[in-house]
């Protein structure tokens, strides 16, 4: 189950319905089934707390994913700040609604052990991030 979430910001204009087939599609695509996964969507101060609470990083992202994954079984916490995806979007050039799936799909591409810190990861996790987005549009 998917569930959608907001505090301390208004809930973003996404099709839940639409949003959570694609998903299950995307995860499908990598083998993955999609057990509880819950997103929270929140504001840059509150990704801020966070991230030092559980992550001891002091720093805003636009996600952080928290993966309780079992085998192929998909389950975890996702914490999005629409504040960060905003100022990506506009610093990339992209639409909000764009940036915002890209996000969103990314915390679910880390749960499929995709990751994006190593070295050459980075554009391993946009290749895929781009394809799920193909996968968003059919």
């Amino acid at each position: 189950m998917i569930t959608y979430n907001a505090e301390r910001v208004k809930f973003p204009n996404i099709k839940r319905r639409d949003t959570s087939r694609w998903i299950k599609a995307v995860a499908a695509s990598h083998g993955k089934k999609v057990g509880d996964v819950g997103y929270l969507f929140v504001d840059d101060e509150r990704i801020l707390e966070v991230n030092r609470q559980y992550l001891e990083h002091d720093y805003y992202t636009d996600i952080i994913t928290f993966d309780y994954c079992e085998g192929d079984l998909l389950n975890g916490d996702l914490v999005i700040s629409l504040d960060t995806v905003r100022s990506n979007a506009e610093q990339f050039g992209k639409s909000y609604e764009e940036e915002l799936h890209r996000v969103i799909i990314h915390g679910i591409l880390h749960l499929c052990g995709i990751n994006d810190k190593g070295e050459g990861e980075r554009e391993i996790m946009e290749d895929h991030e781009n394809k799920a987005l193909q996968l968003l549009g059919e």
